[in-house]
């Protein structure tokens, strides 16, 4: 009986150490590579850009144009029309940066007449992000991110365009805490972050509705509307408000879009007045 004991001893003590020895140990996944490529004109896309790259410790380079474009508004409409109508693209210096080492590449641009930069544009036209991710981020006067991300999506059809975030350049004090929920939320910065509800059906706004959409569009002249339903979800610190709203058309103003449904989106911090994020139009 003793010797059987120390059979069953020894076979345990044999398949033990096979299970060890055989014991692979699991491959870390690499962390993906990162670039924040950008264009810039006023400094507020330069801004996000930099922040993005801090938090995620990413190269960063910035898009040059060969003729910039002047920093006044008016000149940069004036231009961009010009060159839109003429065909004309301006062009840009090289790209230092190796695109090929890259797994996931964050596009950054101002965006003008509903769609990026034309510097990007030409970044665009000359680069091949196959088997790219692609993030986009820009800054605007009223909206164009959703507009902006579906042409880049035709410019780079064998990429993969993950979703985007935009920032008024009249909020771009919000920028910084919206950039960490941000990228938290799409998964490339590990951290807590405070995952939204979805916005439930609408409804018709109410007079207090109504005077949150007017006190958050009133002061912007470009932007002329009725709301007419209305969606609320709750924010950490305050309330989110999307408005399907009447853009209305001006008496004596041509140049004003027409009259449209577009999408207003309102929030309302804690003690604060209310402000609009975005339109989509």
């Amino acid at each position: 009986m003793r010797n059987i004991n120390l059979l069953l001893v020894l076979a345990t003590v044999t398949l033990t150490a096979v299970s060890c020895g055989s014991k692979k140990e699991t491959p870390k996944e690499e962390t993906p590579k990162m670039l924040v490529l950008y264009y810039s004109q006023t400094g507020n896309t330069k801004a996000v850009a930099n922040e993005i790259a801090t938090k995620l410790g990413a190269d960063i380079e910035e898009i040059v144009a060969v003729n910039p474009y002047d920093g006044d508004f008016q000149a940069t409409i004036e231009r961009c029309k010009q060159e839109h109508e003429q065909g004309n693209i301006p062009d840009i210096q090289p790209i230092k940066a190796d695109l090929a080492s890259y797994d996931i590449i964050f596009i950054g641009y101002p965006v003008w007449f509903g769609t990026y930069a034309p510097p990007v544009q030409k970044f665009l036209l000359g680069a091949d992000l196959s088997g790219k991710k692609i993030v986009p981020f820009c800054t605007f006067g009223s909206g164009g991110l959703e507009s902006s991300v579906r042409d880049i999506m035709q410019a780079e059809p064998n990429a993969e365009v993950m979703p985007g975030y935009g920032v008024r350049a009249a909020r771009m004090e919000a920028m910084p805490k919206e950039i960490d929920q941000f990228l938290k939320a799409n998964g490339y910065l590990e951290g807590e972050f405070a995952k939204l509800e979805e916005f439930p059906a609408q409804h018709e706004v109410s007079e207090e509705e109504t005077a949150i959409f007017d006190a958050a569009v009133g002061d912007y002249p470009m932007l002329h509307a009725k709301a007419k339903t209305v969606a609320a979800r709750t924010l950490p610190d305050g309330m989110e408000y999307l408005f399907t709203a009447e853009n209305l058309p001006r008496e004596g103003k041509p140049n004003m879009p027409p009259a449209s449904e577009l999408k207003v989106y309102v929030t309302v911090e804690n003690g604060q007045a209310p402000v609009f994020t975005k339109v989509v139009r």
